[in-house]
């Protein structure tokens, strides 16, 4: 178990006491059995479900964990409290998953009831008992003691009730919890379908994070708002805390600390903003993910009355110009390229509860040992835990808000009530670097408004107005999506150019699959062939950095989920498809220029011009000594926009095209050479008057082609001639070919 920091896991003898009042019944619990399981799943019991502290930024040391068995109850909506329950369920593992213990999908019309009992420790008498909830999907009430202590709507974030004044004291007290998620309806909910297939997932209904009890004093802290600010004079963290009281005598004290020496100590009144000073603040990056700990103290006339403990990193997000005139993300005020994976934060026998704490870090730490620095959680939102983990390991997040219809006026205002839930919960974490707002046009609405909204309620970090799809204008980021890819919208000078998704190459990992139903962007036939595509792709994206300014790719995507089958990890994590040592060659080989010696570069390569014309050529246009004088100049790519995978910078709308272009060349050895084209529809390709290649039909991405050796065999040091003939007849149209010696990846195996 990667155990989180010591001072923060003050489960003692609380937890113990909390699992023992459980343990006859605990004895006959089983899982369910999914169609896939991952070898966590073995380390699951009601004793020791998610046992961790789940609040890691606001600790306090008494609290008592309430995951474990509950009785459940599936009825029709409308019906009150059952008399009698249908089994048990384990807590926090939602009803459809097969840690659960009961695998059943919760219909739309359906409640879902839960009950159990605790007994509440006498030395907290004289304090506010809480009862707190990660997170309920999706709209619950919550009783204690047949009374209802309140409600809660959104699947996404942290919620409590104080239960105080429904306590007996003097025996078990009963916790029920109401619980109806139409999934489908007008409200927030990611990935989730009621019908999973392609793209969408299983859903996960009820208590899917933990939930637990908390004594806190009757003045106490509510909660920490943390902005690290390196930059002030003298390095300094900004921070308000809040309490639940706005009393003239309530005053705070913070102490951060490197290790167990103070670093720095601030007081000032609650609710106020202070600048803890860091002087020569170490600053967290992911090369450096330190962090500060942090202790705070609530006095009320002098007198301790409150304390938390916490943690902070020290580090500033922006953006800047670049050399090349075009905007890039910066951290700590350098310019930082992110590699990235998509992550779904799916799990096929916890759906969106991961077993163990184990098995949150195991993804973060693969990824970190394949050379990413990036996650994308996409249309999800974790665990507090989860986000601790990017902390502790440093690797930056981008957070998706999770996705809605958004189709109505109600569906409208929760979507922006659990967007400012989501971003005050997570707000302190350093990893998160910046926040998506709409994904591929999913429920997009008011975009400029909402955009600006959420700068306002967070200057601190980057907007991504829209990743893929419909951009207008708004926010910090130009974010195209390509499969595979990869393909840059245009930099500009105000906003960092990134790619939120591309990739999606495919492998089946035989005995490793959600079922016999499988698909990818791209199937690959093995990990040969992976590795090979994989690397061609990075290239890519490295040469859209070097050359054009590009901020930032996402890879699809971390793992499998169900039926699709693109992930680098099969959907139980047991297998790598490509192992960590390859993917960190691949992913780092850009560090230098290019990843491969460019003959004549192509438009991802470069801005390169070519002479083109649309009307027809003599009959000897593609041979070294044609006159083309009269043909007009473009920079490459040509076509239409909106074709699959293509950079158009030049506009080619005609049944024809012609292109040429002289290279030089000295005295490589040039038996390798290759064709990098992508080219909609038949393709022709001249070298020095020689047919190279003849491809007919159509692509949607760059592909490497063999030429044929006659034409090699023409090349010679000094002035070279490419010429080129596209013809198309329907859709999209295409064009843009490139001459490169592709270095040989070193693949994993043997």
């Amino acid at each position: 178990m990667k155990c989180f920091l010591g001072r923060l896991v003050p489960v003692g003898l609380l937890l113990a006491f909390s699992n023992l009042i459980r343990a006859e019944t605990a004895t006959s619990w089983h899982p369910a059995k999914a169609p896939l399981m991952t070898r966590w799943a073995a380390d699951v019991s009601p004793t020791n479900a998610h046992p961790e502290y789940p609040r890691p930024q606001l600790v306090r040391p008494d609290w008592q964990n309430l995951n474990g068995l509950w009785d459940y109850a599936v009825r029709p909506v409308g019906t009150g409290k059952p008399d009698s329950f249908d089994g048990q369920i384990l807590v926090p593992f939602p009803i459809e998953s097969a840690l659960s213990g009961v695998m059943k999908t919760l219909g739309p019309k359906e409640t879902l009831w839960y009950r159990r009992t605790t007994k509440i420790p006498q030395a907290w008498q004289g304090r506010r008992i809480r009862l707190l909830f990660g997170a309920v999907d999706w709209h619950c009430k919550v009783f204690v003691n047949g009374r209802e202590v309140g409600q809660h709507r959104g699947g996404y974030d942290r919620f409590a009730f104080d239960i105080t004044d429904c306590l007996h004291w003097n025996g078990p007290e009963e916790i029920t919890v109401q619980d109806s998620d139409p999934t489908e309806a007008d409200q927030p909910r990611g990935k989730q379908s009621l019908k999973p297939e392609g793209i969408f997932y299983s859903p996960s209904s009820g208590i899917w994070q933990t939930v637990w009890l908390e004594p806190v004093p009757v003045e106490c802290i509510e909660s920490l708002w943390m902005t690290p600010d390196p930059d002030s004079d003298v390095g300094g963290l900004r921070l308000r805390v809040s309490v639940n009281n706005l009393s003239d005598d309530l005053r705070v004290e913070a102490v951060a600390l490197d290790g167990k020496v103070v670093v720095g100590r601030v007081s000032g009144a609650a609710g106020a903003e202070m600048v803890l000073p860091i002087p020569k603040p170490r600053l967290w990056s992911p090369d450096s993910p330190f962090l500060y700990d942090l202790q705070v103290t609530l006095k009320k006339g002098g007198q301790k009355v409150d304390e938390v403990s916490s943690y902070f990193g020290m580090r500033k997000v922006g953006l800047l110009k670049n050399n090349q005139g075009v905007a890039c993300i910066t951290l700590n005020h350098k310019p930082l390229f992110q590699i990235g994976t998509l992550d779904q934060g799916f799990w096929p026998d916890g759906i969106y509860t991961a077993p163990t704490d184990d098995a949150l870090w195991s993804d973060i730490a693969f990824l970190k040992e394949a050379g990413f620095n990036l996650m994308r959680k996409h249309v999800k939102v974790e665990p507090d835990r989860w986000y601790y983990w990017c902390d502790k390991l440093g690797i930056l997040v981008w957070q998706d808000i999770p996705s809605a219809n958004n189709a109505t006026p109600e569906g409208q205002r929760e979507f922006e009530v659990e967007l400012s839930h989501i971003v005050k919960d997570q707000y302190n974490h350093p990893s998160i670097i910046l926040w998506v707002l709409f994904n591929e046009g999913w429920g997009q609405y008011d975009t400029q408004r909402l955009t600006q909204s959420l700068k306002t309620l967070d200057p601190s970090r980057l907007v991504d107005d829209a990743s893929g799809w419909v951009d207008t204008l708004a926010g910090d980021i130009v974010d195209g999506h390509g499969y595979p890819g990869p393909a840059s919208l245009e930099p500009e000078a105000r906003r960092a150019t990134v790619i939120g998704e591309f990739g999606g190459l495919g492998l089946v990992a035989d005995g490793h699959c959600w079922s016999s139903n499988h698909w990818a962007y791209r199937l690959e036939p093995d990990a040969q062939a992976l590795g090979e595509d994989y690397a061609q792709l990075l290239q890519k994206v490295w040469n859209l950095h070097n050359l054009h300014g590009l901020s930032a790719a996402v890879y699809t995507q971390t793992t499998d989920v169900e039926t699709e089958c693109n992930g680098l990890l099969s959907y139980d994590r047991s297998v790598a498809k490509l192992d960590a040592q390859f993917l960190s060659q691949a992913n780092g080989v850009g560090r230098r220029p290019l990843h491969g010696l460019v003959i004549v570069p192509d438009a991802i390569s470069s801005n390169v011009i070519w002479s083109y014309t649309f009307q027809v050529p003599g009959s000897n246009w593609f041979r070294p000594d044609y006159n083309a004088s009269g043909w007009k100049q473009g920079v490459a790519g040509f076509g239409t926009p909106e074709t699959p995978g293509a950079l158009v910078r030049t506009i080619w709308n005609t049944d024809d095209i012609w292109l040429r272009r002289q290279f030089e060349l000295g005295t490589q050895d040039l038996r390798d050479l290759k064709l990098e084209a992508h080219h909609d529809e038949d393709l022709e390709v001249f070298l020095n008057g020689v047919l190279a290649a003849s491809l007919p039909g159509f692509i949607e991405r760059y592909e490497q082609f063999d030429l044929l050796p006659e034409a090699i065999a023409t090349l010679k040091p000094g002035l070279n001639i490419v010429a080129v003939h596209c013809h198309q007849t329907t859709g999209g149209q295409y064009v843009d070919v490139g001459l490169i010696l592709p270095d040989k990846p070193r693949l994993p195996g043997p």
